[in-house]
């Protein structure tokens, strides 16, 4: 079953209930905000974060897109895609317990006065016993262009301080906080401040709390992020609680830094990310 529906101001979204799983997600930058399954939510998303149009929402998956971070000082930060609304081409139910959406963005006057490129962006989620998102990008244009991109997951948590993340060790990482690299030798412990690009992702991700664990599996990419802005910077954030930081780590799946693509005309390239989330 799936529904489209809209806050009181507009805002649309889909709400999708099947056997397996509950989810909702944006048009507005093909956000999912919202994915529970047995009782157990995936994504964390902030009690203030604002769902108003050209506003990027504050937790679920933001999609960065064209460009991950900003390091391209002639686009927005993490891109335009997470604030324009995309179109619903369909939602398929599969069967009871598999659950299709598929959104698209193609570029436009608007879009091109950001980023003077044609393209095709299609977004396709499968809401089931996992959570599977595909980005596909497709290059309309006369001319080559660069992409860098991401999965902004923010993954809901109980206690920053008590979760360990596997998968990483023998990773080369960049410090963006020092701007300094060097090479991950443990499983992964917040305690502070964190932003840092694994460079060189070939293993799956594992997020553990207590018994509860999530096993983020990516394809073609080959960098992950690892980000909480702990307590001085979470409380200068918009749309963010003070002591939000405690309840949510992001752990990204992406193209970035080194890790970028360059499309030639008609060629398409596609990010993927699975989530499943089990107990140990």
């Amino acid at each position: 079953m799936y529904a489209l529906k809209s806050f009181a101001n507009g805002f649309e979204y889909i709400e999708i209930q099947n056997s397996a799983a509950h989810a909702k997600i944006a048009l507005q930058g093909a956000h999912i905000f919202d994915y529970v399954r047995s009782g157990s939510a995936l994504l964390w998303l902030s009690e203030t974060s604002k769902f108003e149009e050209g506003r990027a929402i504050r937790g679920g998956i933001p999609i960065c897109w064209p460009r991950f971070g900003n390091l391209d000082k002639s686009l927005p930060q993490h891109g335009f895609a997470r604030i324009f609304l995309f179109e619903l081409i369909k939602v398929e139910e599969v069967n009871e317990r598999l659950t299709q959406v598929h959104l698209q963005l193609k570029s436009s006057e608007i879009s091109k006065k950001i980023w003077n490129y044609d393209f095709t962006l299609d977004i396709v989620f499968d809401i089931s016993e996992t959570l599977s998102i595909s980005m596909k990008t497709t290059n309309e244009d006369a001319k080559e262009f660069l992409l860098t991109q991401a999965f902004h997951t923010y993954f809901q948590v109980k206690n920053i301080e008590n979760i360990t993340i596997e998968g990483l060790k023998g990773v080369e990482f960049l410090d963006t906080l020092t701007d300094t690299k060097s090479v991950e030798n443990r499983a992964l412990k917040i305690s502070a401040e964190t932003d840092r690009v694994y460079l060189g992702v070939k293993r799956d991700i594992c997020l553990r709390e207590d018994d509860k664990e999530v096993l983020i599996h990516a394809e073609n990419s080959h960098s992950a992020i690892v980000w909480n802005p702990w307590i001085e910077k979470c409380s200068k954030m918009s749309a963010m609680q003070p002591e939000a930081y405690k309840e949510f780590v992001c752990i990204e799946s992406a193209n970035a830094f080194d890790d970028f693509r360059t499309l030639k005309p008609n060629e398409r390239y596609t990010l993927s990310v699975e989530y499943r989330m089990q107990r140990s």
